[in-house]
């Protein structure tokens, strides 16, 4: 992922992670897939009509390098998704079930953002930056029941986006659930709500009538976050108004894995954006990320647009990397 948006696991050399231990990866996930009756499968989740739409963006302050454009007509078959991201207390119902282990709880360390990091927490944060985001720390004991590191918990934040998740938990979780990640083509057209080649999933205006749509930073990014949305971290998954389909949050508060394998260039490779994991190109293994987050600025990062997308590899976590599920 590009450093402001979050650094991989290589942007921290693995010397300066004291104690960490890296397993063979993916994670083990030999739990046993339950059985589900359709009208379980499908509870919490909205439909989303087949056929074409405008996919991509070439707005004035789109970033070129990451692929946004050309906009192109895409077609996708019908499909569901998640109405919001997949909570804190969603995943704990699967750890208890399977006994799953993230990824970094495996490898003993992710990435904080720094002023984030209670004083309880700041003997585990390692030495080394991060390049280009040194406001990003990585920190021993850093996971999804401990967001910010040691002595920090989710007790108050069940119904929050469950955050520090690889490719490969979000994956493990979707497995489990009866479900999938979404291609990106998927998740594009379900967060535009049905605008076509709108900026934001509820128009073009950031805040109309000056109301807050989205959980982003507000202020001076990186050092004083006003929190005028109400959030300096993350919010509820069903803060704010939904879109047009019923989806919320699809800009900001945490970036969402996709099953696509990252491709800064469409027309590399044929991709037949209906498969469940598109072939994608033929070298590099950096898995698609939308959405952007509660970290995203207009003066640095405004990957909150709809259109917009990075990527990171599917081993990385950071505080504000979550997931959606789609069938």
């Amino acid at each position: 992922m590009s450093a402001c948006c979050g650094p991989d696991r290589a942007s921290t050399p693995a010397e300066a992670v004291s104690g960490a231990v890296e397993p063979a990866s993916p994670p083990p996930a030999d739990f046993v897939v339950p059985e589900r009756r359709p009208a379980d499968l499908l509870r919490g989740m909205v439909a989303i009509p087949g056929g074409p739409f405008l996919m991509g963006g070439e707005d004035e302050d789109a970033f070129p390098a990451d692929g946004e454009g050309p906009v192109r007509e895409v077609f996708v078959r019908p499909f569901h998704i998640d109405a919001a991201c997949v909570t804190n207390a969603q995943f704990a119902v699967f750890v208890k079930a399977t006994g799953y282990r993230t990824e970094a709880e495996l490898l003993g360390w992710s990435y904080v953002f720094g002023s984030f990091i209670p004083p309880q927490a700041r003997h585990a944060v390692q030495p080394g930056i991060v390049p280009g985001a040194p406001w990003w720390r990585a920190v021993s004991g850093a996971y999804w029941r401990a967001p910010e590191g040691p002595g920090t918990s989710i007790g108050d934040r069940r119904d929050h986006p469950v955050v520090h998740m690889s490719w490969h938990d979000a994956t493990a979780y979707a497995r489990w659930a009866g479900k999938r990640l979404p291609t990106e083509a998927e998740w594009e057209k379900a967060a535009r709500g049905g605008l076509p080649r709108a900026r934001f999933p509820w128009g073009n205006e950031l805040t109309p009538r000056g109301r807050h749509r989205c959980n982003i930073w507000q202020g001076e990014f990186p050092v004083h976050n006003t929190a005028e949305d109400g959030f300096a971290t993350t919010a509820p998954v069903k803060t704010y108004a939904a879109n047009g389909f019923g989806l919320y949050n699809t800009s900001g508060n945490v970036w969402e894995w996709c099953a696509d394998r990252f491709s800064a260039d469409w027309h590399a490779a044929d991709r037949p954006e209906t498969r469940i994991d598109p072939v994608g190109p033929p070298t590099g293994g950096n898995r698609v990320l939308r959405g952007g987050s509660y970290l995203c600025h207009r003066s640095y990062c405004n990957r909150y647009r709809v259109a917009a997308r990075t990527s990171n590899t599917p081993d990385s976590t950071t505080g504000h990397g979550g997931f959606r599920c789609a069938l």
